[in-house]
């Protein structure tokens, strides 16, 4: 890489660059630099320091058995986070994904050491590569920039390399980037995501989670055409829309000819694909989540999931039976902009039980469990049993109707408490 010393992962040290009760931001989903946040648990298991960790989504394990003098931060517990959560490690913000960037622009969220990957070309031009977020805000603050060059990596187009951000270490990777296996589909998920597909109209504009049932969503759309994609995560499923045709974002009324996402998460075979390929743009949140950028996209349907709803349509999306799972993320920037889309709509998908059919995800009330997505911004549930509309009814209706996508077996239990609840405020 041209005028820069990167060194082998074997002779450093990130040890000399840390200093007790430190924050360190890494990145995140598939943009994890896995050698970096390797030696840095290594580093914890031997010192005496006091560190703090800002992961968002995690899908590698390197933070599992972590020692108890790292706290852990994070927007949420999506993806292994969630083991962490489980052992009472991590504190989560319930901010927007789109307000991440001011929390630490503005210091509100310190970063003292970032660690970032990155794909270098043959010209020594770096690239985010898989994801850019936050992280960016992290690093122009940060007192140390580390970035691990991974020559798996995709070097992707969408967000230049900012002539303003300092990396003081560079260092080879001695891992390849993270691959996310193929999600599998069960008959639940194939279920929802036939009924997701019977209410996405051609030239729709797509924004999709990751998982088994936005990839099972995504595989029942592939005789669609002329669909768009602008989403926080482009995944296999995604790309394999793109290579068969179904996406082509000749509607979407922005970024014609462009996929947009904010990270690339799927195969190594995703991720040749979209090595410089000017139709595949990672951009920074501030255009992925932003509500002018969203404005502009036609017919833009958010497809994501949910771990209950009650039958006056609160959402809670973060907590389930008194553990932390997911978090707000990006969920209302995009439910928020497809239900004020014209021709879109905000689709929350979720099983209608849980625990092999015992509990119902379609449940009475909330009480004082999160509400992720409210009254006013819930739109279309779906479940294996049906499709749910609710905008533009009342809550009386709304509750009829949720019922009726609720599992057969737990439907009685949810009328008769809608009824003492009725008789309650009567």
């Amino acid at each position: 890489m041209k005028n820069r010393r990167v060194v082998d992962a074997a002779a450093f040290d990130l040890s000399y660059l840390l200093r007790d009760g430190d924050t360190v931001v890494c990145g995140q989903a598939c943009a994890e630099p896995g050698t970096l946040t390797r030696k840095l648990v290594e580093h914890a298991c031997v010192s005496s320091f006091s560190l703090s960790v800002f992961v968002g989504t995690l899908f590698s394990n390197t933070f599992d058995d972590a020692p108890a003098n790292i706290r852990f931060l994070s927007y949420g517990a999506v993806g292994r986070a969630s083991v962490i959560a489980d052992r009472g490690a991590l504190e989560v913000y319930p901010e927007s994904y789109s307000q991440l960037p001011v929390l630490f622009e503005t210091g509100q969220v310190p970063a003292d050491v970032v660690l970032l990957q990155v794909a270098v070309d043959h010209r020594g031009v770096p690239s985010f590569g898989l994801g850019c977020d936050y992280i960016l805000e992290a690093a122009r603050r940060a007192r140390v920039v580390v970035a691990e060059v991974n020559e798996g990596t995709p070097w992707t187009y969408g967000t230049p390399w900012p002539d303003d951000l300092r990396v003081d270490h560079w260092m080879h990777a001695e891992l390849p980037p993270l691959v996310l296996p193929t999600a599998k589909l069960d008959a639940v998920a194939t279920a929802i995501a036939a009924h997701v597909a019977s209410i996405v109209p051609e030239g729709a504009t797509l924004q999709v989670g990751v998982g088994s049932l936005p990839d099972a969503t995504l595989g029942a759309l592939s005789s669609h055409r002329h669909l768009g994609f602008h989403s926080g995560v482009l995944s296999d499923a995604g790309i394999g829309l793109i290579q068969r045709g179904a996406i082509d974002n000749s509607r979407k009324g922005s970024d014609g000819g462009i996929s947009v996402t904010n990270t690339l998460c799927g195969s190594q075979e995703t991720y040749r694909f979209a090595d410089r390929n000017k139709s595949i743009e990672v951009r920074h949140s501030s255009m992925t989540h932003d509500s002018h950028h969203l404005g502009l996209l036609s017919k833009f349907h958010a497809i994501n999931g949910a771990l209950e709803v009650d039958l006056s349509g609160q959402v809670n999306c973060e907590e389930l039976q008194g553990r932390k799972r997911g978090g707000i993320g990006g969920l209302l920037d995009f439910s928020r902009a497809a239900r004020a889309s014209k021709g879109g709509r905000s689709i929350t998908v979720l099983p209608a039980t849980a625990a092999g059919g015992k509990i119902s995800r379609i449940v009475a009330t909330l009480d004082s469990r999160p509400v992720t997505i409210g009254r006013a911004d819930v739109d279309t549930v779906v479940t294996e049993y049906g499709v749910a509309e609710l905008r533009n009814v009342t809550t009386a209706e709304r509750a009829l109707r949720l019922i009726s996508v609720a599992a057969p077996q737990h439907r009685d239990e949810l009328a008769k408490q809608l009824r003492v609840r009725q008789r309650g405020r009567a």
